[in-house]
């Protein structure tokens, strides 16, 4: 085990895993359960497309801190967004799972969460919300608030 390796417990059995830094990319399995890490073979190190059916499960049930990006494909704040997500799921792979969420298509969540402008990032620990901030954000600032829920 080196310093860089990543310790991800899993979310369907809860079992810790260790994933090599240099594997971050790969589709992670849960040695016990042989369950992947998340639906539909997304990666450790890319966001998780959420839907108002996968939320609980993705979200609220995730052992880990969440960050919620809310948007929708005809927003331009929110199109200028989502590299920075990209980039910081990369960041901080194995330590807080990026999600994003198109109110257009899940407006069950939607409503449920009052999203009422977009972009709307919303900061869960342990399935609860603990912070929300509407609009856009320069990088250092989202990880201001990724540092809070840490």
């Amino acid at each position: 085990m080196t310093p860089d390796d990543l310790i991800i417990p899993c979310p369907h059995c809860g079992t810790k895993n260790r994933i090599p830094w240099n594997r971050r990319g790969d589709q992670a399995i849960c040695g016990k359960c042989r369950r992947p890490f998340t639906t539909g073979g997304s990666r450790l190190d890319h966001p998780v497309e959420v839907t108002d059916q996968s939320f609980t499960r993705e979200v609220l049930q995730h052992p880990g801190p969440v960050v919620l990006d809310c948007w929708a494909p005809w927003c331009g704040p929110c199109r200028s967004v989502a590299p920075v997500l990209d980039q910081l799921a990369r960041e901080y792979a194995g330590k807080v799972k990026i999600a994003k969420l198109n109110t257009d298509q899940n407006q069950q969540t939607a409503r449920n969460y009052s999203i009422q402008s977009i972009p709307t990032l919303l900061f869960f620990k342990g399935g609860k919300l603990v912070n929300r901030q509407v609009g856009a954000l320069p990088k250092p600032e989202m990880e201001r608030l990724i540092r809070t829920i840490l």
